[in-house]
């Protein structure tokens, strides 16, 4: 087989980039790759066939660390690549934004907006319809790569069981409307998170009410097989009417793919797991993390350099900062301070937290105040509270950033809207831009960025 290095053939090398071969170089490259795939299919293929711009909007630690492709560029060129994502995404793919909603009288499952370029740079987003009709979609998962859509369906009654429901879909990308691919049983009630494992054979869902966590083999096609691993968590917190059980809320994969942790609101945990290669969750007692009780943990994300993390407090509203050990998974608490003003007094829900691509700003939504708060990520780790910006509507408990991060979408669940902000380069600051989109009841956010 040619030498390698990231798809790349022997012309191209970290002293020779790929952007200075030649055009016959270009089209062994392109051999060279087919060759590749062919020969391990299995090692990192949603990753290797992601657009660069898809690529570089993954987490700095996880591009470092993608199997099969030993990644010698520094961070400091990756950072400036991010610039050039926005008009690398309009000039070459095509982005659909998916919104997932809580479905009743205004919505019948998810939607989807064609995402376009305006010319000062602007996101537009044009609304394309019903994707899809389902109960209760209110989490995605996207595998763009694959073009695959996952949903959780937030119930406690499929087919006549008390379980929820997980279902996939294939998407098209030039009407972006969503085909059932086929549903599960979430083997738990109310489930409200899902994500992908790094390999993208296993989907991993967080069951609310019960308290579970399931894990579901993805076949190349989405398909979804039966569950081959369910654990069932124990304990409670403090407060008696919303930690009386456990509850998991959230699934993060650690930076090098190893571990996954289930933060779980009703027992103040981020519980650590090991994913073996047949899909079975086995529990790591001496990782993971504890926040301070009460807290109520719901999200948990990664910093770019991977050393440090960051969790979501859903009832205090507080985010706690947390250093990682990777060797052993172990987290310790840093720092814990509250995203909201200290004159603020109304009801605390605090909903989705994300880092910026650039590793500097960290970002987290408020329901009851209706905001969206920045941070700065300061070197060692801790964080810096540096503005408030209202979101112009009502329990924003969803946002996500466009592929580079250059704009940032939130979802009013409770005034039907979308807002969209630009990020300012420099400090992180969101501008609102363009008229609210209207969305009903939406829940969460996801892109589909596909090259045509």
């Amino acid at each position: 087989m040619t030498r390698t290095y990231c798809g790349l053939p022997k012309e191209a090398s970290p002293a020779r980039p790929w952007w200075n071969l030649t055009s016959g170089q270009v089209e062994r490259t392109k051999a060279a790759r087919s060759r590749d795939e062919q020969a391990r299919p299995e090692v990192g293929l949603h990753l290797r066939k992601l657009p660069l711009y898809s690529f570089l909007s993954l987490p700095y630690a996880t591009r470092r660390e993608e199997v099969g492709c030993r990644m010698n560029f520094p961070r400091s060129l990756f950072v400036a690549l991010l610039s050039l994502t926005a008009v690398m995404t309009s000039a070459a793919a095509s982005t659909i934004a998916y919104v997932g909603t809580y479905t009743g009288a205004q919505s019948r499952g998810i939607y989807a907006y064609r995402v376009e370029t305006d010319a000062g740079g602007a996101p537009r987003f044009t609304s394309l319809g019903l994707a899809a009709e389902a109960v209760n979609p209110s989490f995605l998962a996207i595998d763009s790569a694959r073009r695959l859509v996952f949903a959780v369906n937030e119930t406690s009654d499929f087919n006549g069981q008390p379980t929820g429901a997980v279902s996939a879909f294939s998407a098209d990308p030039a009407t972006g409307k969503l085909t059932l691919i086929n549903q599960q049983p979430s083997h738990g009630t109310s489930p409200c998170h899902l994500m992908l494992d790094p390999s993208g054979k296993f989907l991993l869902v967080a069951n609310y009410s019960s308290g579970t966590v399931a894990v579901f083999p993805v076949a190349a096609d989405g398909r979804l097989g039966e569950a081959t691993s369910v654990v069932q968590h124990r304990g409670q917190g403090p407060n008696a009417q919303r930690q009386e059980g456990p509850h998991a809320h959230g699934v993060t994969f650690s930076p090098d793919g190893k571990l996954v942790f289930i933060c779980d609101l009703g027992i103040d945990r981020a519980v650590a797991y090991r994913l073996d290669g047949a899909g079975k969750l086995e529990a790591v007692a001496a990782a993971g993390a504890t926040v301070p009780p009460g807290s109520g943990p719901r999200h948990l994300v990664f910093g770019t350099d991977g050393k440090f993390a960051y969790a979501l407090n859903e009832m205090t509203s507080t985010v706690t900062a947390l250093q990682y050990d990777a060797a052993t998974g172990h987290m310790t608490e840093r720092q814990t301070l509250s995203s909201l003003p200290a004159d603020f007094t109304g009801p605390k829900g605090a909903a989705e937290i994300a880092v910026h691509p650039s590793g500097k700003w960290l970002y987290f939504s408020n329901r009851g105040h209706d905001s969206v708060t920045l941070f700065a990520i300061k070197p060692d780790g801790t964080l810096e509270l540096v503005a408030v910006h209202p979101t112009e509507g009502r329990t924003p408990r969803h946002f996500a950033l466009l592929p580079g991060g250059t704009h940032l979408v939130a979802a009013n669940q409770n005034s039907n809207t979308l807002r969209v902000y630009r990020v300012d380069p420099s400090s992180g600051r969101l501008e609102s831009q363009g008229p609210l989109v209207a969305a009903p009841k939406p829940v969460c956010v996801a892109f589909l960025v596909t090259v045509p």
